[in-house]
């Protein structure tokens, strides 16, 4: 229940974000170059949404499976070793998050302290910058519930991008379209 929320929760953002990224990018082009004017703010807000749009998309990217792995070599192991390389790769992907959020904290605490604000905006940069935190804990759980799926058997480990194998699915299926339009051709003649 609570993970399905946090999915949505992501989903939304994410969508949230591009459309306001999107729309935010198309007034200051018209305001500047059909107005000759525009918002002294609209940069550093399209930096800052672009950000989080990336943070968020990093785990929402593990999620669906979006990201290039290299695999070579683990594709070659037997499956239960294929399984325990996996969750070494999580556990250290983990750690890893884990120091990334001990940084986040002491960098973000540091900015709160200090009480600087952005440039162009009276936004607090601590919580301009608080995605770091922020996507660090969602990739968390996205790692979290791979390790679990690892654990129980349901995953063999990261799901990614195979380009080559998508690149010869989008060949085969022009080539077979291709095919098609010479057979109506042959028989419209």
């Amino acid at each position: 229940m609570l993970l399905r929320m946090l999915n949505k929760a992501e989903e939304t953002i994410i969508g949230l974000l591009l459309v306001a990224m999107t729309l935010l990018v198309f007034i200051e082009v018209v305001m500047r170059f059909g107005f000759n004017s525009g918002f002294l703010w609209s940069q550093e807000l399209t930096l800052h949404l672009s950000a989080w749009f990336v943070l968020f998309g990093v785990s929402y990217g593990l999620k669906i499976g979006a990201h290039i792995g290299v695999d070579a070599l683990v594709k070659v192991f037997p499956p239960q070793i294929k399984r325990m390389v996996s969750a070494l790769a999580v556990l250290l992907s983990l750690a890893y998050c884990g120091l990334f959020m001990y940084g986040s904290w002491i960098y973000l605490s540091k900015m709160k302290m200090i009480g600087i604000e952005l440039e162009d905006m009276p936004i607090p940069a601590w919580q301009a910058h608080s995605i770091l935190l922020v996507g660090i804990v969602f990739l968390s759980i996205r790692l979290l519930e791979l390790l679990w799926r690892i654990a129980v058997g349901s995953a063999d480990g990261f799901s990614h991008g195979d380009e080559a194998k998508d690149s010869m699915k989008i060949a085969e299926e022009l080539k077979a379209s291709q095919a098609n339009e010479n057979t109506q051709d042959e028989v419209k003649k």
